[in-house]
């Protein structure tokens, strides 16, 4: 008998047994909770969004002001309590957050995860790993005060003008919070490459800085795209860190210009913690706003993890 026949026939025989379909239920229980809970996420923000509209609202049964989607999509002021909702204001100052951050996040978390998987030998990996990742445990408030009372200060003599709160205060802290992520998840993909691959590659006479970025960078491609992505949704998500560090005003900047990264900036997610801490009443086209905001970030995450998701299977490597 194989060893997959006598795996089959053990499992068959105990797979009726009490201990087995106690064990069985119970992470189905999990998995139709995780399913149902993200079902009814998402049914809630839809409902409450459609409020916010004005060719859905009618259909959910709301009345008074609503917004035009066009103007919610197109506008670049976001001032709630004068009735403009212009999102543009607000995805600028997210995009910002994530280009900035990016720039400091995903060379930096490459370059680590390439020190980690070639260079570091197995002790000092288990020293720096664990210590790197602990930056993700840190509560992302103290990231915003370190923003604050750390960065800021060290950037002003470099940066005219620059106020306590600015964008690029607060792109640099998130840099510094998605490192781990970058540079743990992308290890991880470059420690599952072959050592076959490697050793191929000394027997052609390269270095291992050649091996490093010519054959284990590229066959791990897909898994440093998933950390990308996956680091970046974090960027895009991130609240309480660029509530802190970047104020509060929503004003609609030029991402790709670098003057603007000084100016002070509302991203998505600060606005919708601005609102509810307000004084916003609960059924009030700014209270409903909220809704919209959020189904406007779900989108955008949602579309980068498609996008991902493409790519991995894209450019996946089965060895």
């Amino acid at each position: 008998m194989s060893g997959d026949s006598l795996a089959d026939d053990l499992t068959r025989r105990t797979q009726n047994a009490p201990p087995e379909l106690l064990s069985r239920t119970f992470f189905f229980v999990c998995a139709a909770l995780s399913i149902a809970t993200t079902i009814g996420l998402i049914v809630l923000l839809t409902t409450e969004a459609a409020k916010f509209f004005t060719f859905s609202a009618s259909l959910v049964g709301v009345e008074g002001q609503t917004a035009t989607v066009v103007e919610f999509l197109t506008g670049t002021e976001w001032q709630p309590t004068s009735g403009k909702f212009g999102v543009l204001a607000l995805v600028t100052a997210t995009l910002m957050v994530m280009i900035g951050s990016s720039l400091i996040a995903l060379p930096l978390g490459v370059g680590t995860a390439i020190y980690l998987s070639e260079y570091a030998s197995p002790r000092v990996r288990s020293i720096l790993k664990p210590g790197l990742e602990i930056l993700a445990g840190i509560p992302t408030v103290v990231y915003g005060f370190f923003a604050i009372i750390y960065i800021t200060p060290m950037l002003q003599p470099f940066v005219p003008g620059l106020g306590t709160f600015n964008m690029l205060s607060a792109c640099i802290v998130v840099g510094i919070m998605i490192i781990p992520m970058v540079a743990s998840i992308s290890e991880d993909a470059m420690s599952a490459v072959p050592e076959e691959l490697r050793q191929a590659g000394y027997g052609m006479g390269a270095t291992k800085f050649e091996v490093s970025t010519g054959i284990v960078v590229p066959s791990a491609l897909s898994g440093i795209f998933s950390s990308f992505i996956l680091a970046l949704s974090r960027a895009i998500g991130e609240t309480m860190a660029v509530t802190i560090a970047a104020g509060s005003t929503a004003q609609f900047l030029n991402p790709i210009n670098p003057a603007a990264y000084a100016e002070r900036a509302l991203p998505m997610t600060a606005a919708m913690i601005k609102l509810i801490g307000g004084d916003v009443t609960g059924g009030g086209i700014a209270y409903r706003s909220v809704f919209a905001i959020g189904i406007t970030l779900f989108v955008i995450t949602l579309a980068m993890n498609v996008i991902s998701d493409y790519v991995a299977q894209r450019y996946r490597e089965e060895y």
